[in-house]
């Protein structure tokens, strides 16, 4: 009977890890061999061989750098900042580095074999979602109760349609109608991207509260943060807004002058997740609600891992890029139960690559 490796001395642990090693290595060429080395157990690295040679001369190296950066992601993320230091902290210098957080991110939690969300620690297995693309500005008001009818029979939970026509009387219009349409108890938001003006703004908020909103969306500049806390303030209905920050500290700004209801944030352009979670914790001090914008492949799992009430926005737009779907059942979004983000690019994703670079040394 052969004895458990964990009731094994050191040295013979070892010489059993080495032979497992030395195995599972045989005959794979060097490319493989690459891929190969990064989906070991962290620990795994301590028992690659010193002298380890032939086809599979860089398992160790590959497994250790693997390593060191999934168990240094945030002294990373501070390193690659300032690194482009003079092009600042937010905006197209942090967003380039929210791939390789992301990515990071994503392979320390399928070595430690949980969904990403457990390994932030989550509060809950579903979140509910709500959905967007079928309510935009240039549809017919009849497309757009179509869709809505066709979001709610998939099983999204709530609908949100955009609204800044030049008349907003018209808005008003379009909200109704899909109000009447869906009932009462269903979730509706709208979203002005922008569009109002202080004044307007005011305006609409109040000619809106009689639909019993979850929120209003981005009603002024995004950078607004002292109009918006006056709109939060004069208003039943919530606001939200943050989308279209690219930083912590324009979140912080945000936050702490109560310019938001529910929060906004998007981990690709705040610079992934690392920054992302900053933005969480300040946010659950203030105890505001949270719905991030846009990605639900990476979304879902953060918050899902936010103590307070949260949203996650159905978009269907990235879905072609994986092989899996993300599981909507009863007005919720399921996290995954697969390791990491739970998801493996797609053929088509792989024919889209138009270039190759190596890094060595």
């Amino acid at each position: 009977m052969k004895t458990a490796l964990k009731d094994l001395d050191e040295p013979a642990r070892r010489a059993r890890m080495e032979a497992t090693i030395r195995t599972y290595f045989e005959g794979c060429n060097e490319a493989d061999v690459a891929k190969m080395a990064g989906t070991f157990h962290p620990d795994a690295v301590h028992y690659f061989p010193p002298g380890i040679g032939g086809p599979w001369r860089g398992a160790r190296t590959i497994a250790e750098n693997w390593r060191r950066l999934t168990l240094t992601t945030g002294r990373l993320w501070q390193k690659l900042v300032w690194a482009g230091a003079s092009m600042g902290r937010s905006g197209l210098s942090t967003q380039a580095i929210a791939a390789f957080d992301i990515a990071l991110w994503d392979l320390k939690a399928r070595r430690a074999g949980l969904p990403l969300a457990k390994l932030l620690g989550a509060h809950r297995d579903s979140v509910r979602c709500y959905n967007t693309s079928g309510g935009y500005l240039s549809m017919p008001i009849e497309q757009v109760l179509e869709n809505t009818s066709l979001s709610l029979s998939r099983g999204i939970g709530g609908i949100k349609i955009k609204v800044g026509q030049p008349d907003t009387r018209t808005d008003l219009r379009r909200v109704r109608a899909v109000r009447e349409h869906i009932g009462d108890d269903v979730p509706l938001m709208v979203d002005a991207n922008q569009q109002w003006d202080r004044t307007v703004a005011a305006r609409m908020g109040r000619a809106l509260e009689e639909f019993d909103l979850t929120w209003i969306e981005e009603p002024l500049d995004a950078y607004d943060s002292e109009g918006h806390a006056a709109l939060a303030a004069a208003l039943d209905t919530p606001v939200a807004t943050g989308e279209m920050l690219t930083s912590v500290a324009e979140h912080t700004d945000l936050i702490m002058n109560g310019a938001a209801d529910f929060i906004q944030p998007d981990a690709p352009r705040v610079g992934g997740i690392t920054p992302f979670l900053q933005i969480m914790a300040l946010a659950d001090h203030k105890s505001l609600s949270m719905a991030p914008h846009f990605a639900m492949e990476i979304h879902l799992h953060l918050a899902a891992a936010y103590p307070r009430a949260t949203w996650v926005e159905h978009f269907e737009w990235l879905e072609p890029m994986f092989n899996e779907r993300l599981e909507l059942r009863e007005g919720r979004m399921i996290v995954p139960s697969r390791p990491g983000l739970g998801l493996s690019l797609s053929d088509q994703a792989a024919a889209w690559t138009s270039d190759e670079t190596e890094v060595t040394g």
